[in-house]
Formats: C-alpha cells, structure tokens, sequence
C-alpha cells in the first residue's frame, strides 16, 4: 500500500513535520509543567511566590495592591483572549481568500498546492482556538481568585484565613496554568504558519519556537533572578 496515496495534497514530508509541531507542543508543555527536580522550570518556580503572595495578603492591610494585581492579571487573560478571537477571524478569512495567500508564497518563491493552504492555515487557527480556549479560563479562574481573596477573614488570627488564603493561591496558580497554555499555543501557532513556506519551513520554525519556550523555562535571566531566595 503507498502511504502517499492517502495524503492527498500533502507530501510525506509535510505529514512528518506536521507530527512534529504536535509533539513539540505536547513535549515543551509537558516539561514546563513536569520539569525535573534537579532544574525546576520557571512556571513551578512561580507557583512558590503565588503561594507567598497569598500568605503575606492575609496579613496586608489594605489589601488594595492585592485587588489591583488581581485586575491587572485580568486584563492580560482578556487582553490575549481578544487578540486570539482576532487572529482566529483572519485566519478564517484567509481559508475563504485563498487566492491571495497562493500570490504570497508564489512571490516568496514557494510552490504552493491551492487545496493544501486551506488546511494549512486550519492548523494555525486551531492553536489560536485553544489559546482562546485557556485565556478565557484563565480569566474566569482569576475571577474565582479574587472572590476567595474577599472570602479571606481581615483578622490575620482568624481560623480560617490562612486556609481561604492557601486555596486562593491554588486557583491563582491553576489560573496562570491555564494562561501559559495559552500562550504556547500562541508560540506554535506562529511556528504554524511556517509551513505555508513547506514542511522544511514549518520544522525550523517549530524549532525556533521549542527553542525559545525551553530556553525562557530553563536558562533565561529571568529564571536566574526568580531563583535567588532572600536570607532568613
């Protein structure tokens, strides 16, 4: 049986580059998540200061700074979620224009299957679909964080106010679980658009991405500062 013959416009290349950009995405999400224990990535780190942040709330008084920091985590969820409906709308118009996205990879010196684009844009539409997807979540979890923030006792001594506080940050962190998700998706989906330039196109540019997001997890200054822990 000749598997090329069940591709339709795609070539065998194009299939293996296409599993490639899903096991990336699958594989850097994964280890962001589940880093080894040896080299904590900077999402678990982050975990430990918004269980801090929640801890040092109980006894802030007022918690004014506390509710604007909730807003402002707010209004980046929104603020992505609205970017990502936009793109979703423009990649739909690009499946329904194919004509012109045909002109660009034939000025890009590209040779481009017309029935192949549509599909190819999908791809991207779908990583921005489940972006949207986790924005939106997330912006729903901040909404529980603040309420259970409000639900937090003013009296430090009460005996449920580290409790309320504890679950608070757990939402909080499953809140920006959910917003870095999104914004992989977000990474792959740029890297997505690589294969209107071939499946040589769409593996650089997963690799470019992959590159990128363990680099910013693993060994970016950022990670280096995050890490250092003030004397007790």
């Amino acid at each position: 049986m000749d598997i090329l013959a069940h591709l339709g416009p795609f070539s065998l290349y194009d299939a293996l580059a296409l599993a490639f950009i899903l096991l990336t995405w699958l594989v850097t999400g994964w280890l962001s998540e589940n880093p080894p224990a040896s080299r904590p990535s900077v999402s678990l780190l982050m975990e430990d200061y918004r269980r801090e942040w929640m801890h040092a709330f109980v006894t802030r008084q007022p918690r004014i700074f506390d509710a604007t920091v909730i807003e402002s985590l707010r209004q980046g969820t929104a603020f992505f979620a609205s970017a990502s409906l936009i793109a979703i709308g423009g990649g739909l118009a690009m499946i329904s224009n194919v004509g012109s996205v045909t002109d660009l990879t034939g000025a890009l010196s590209v040779e481009a299957n017309p029935s192949a684009v549509p599909l190819k844009v999908l791809v991207v539409v779908a990583f921005l679909s489940n972006a949207l997807l986790k924005f939106v979540w997330s912006n729903r979890l901040f909404g529980y964080c603040s309420v259970m923030m409000a639900a937090v006792p003013n009296d430090p001594d009460h005996s449920h106010a580290y409790a309320r506080a504890a679950q608070a940050a757990e939402i909080n962190i499953t809140a920006a679980r959910s917003f870095n998700r999104g914004l992989r998706s977000i990474y792959f989906a740029l890297a997505a658009l690589g294969w209107l330039l071939g499946p040589i196109g769409l593996a650089v540019a997963t690799l470019a991405s992959g590159t990128v997001l363990m680099r910013r997890e693993f060994a970016s200054h950022s990670r280096a500062v995050i890490l250092q822990r003030l004397p007790d």
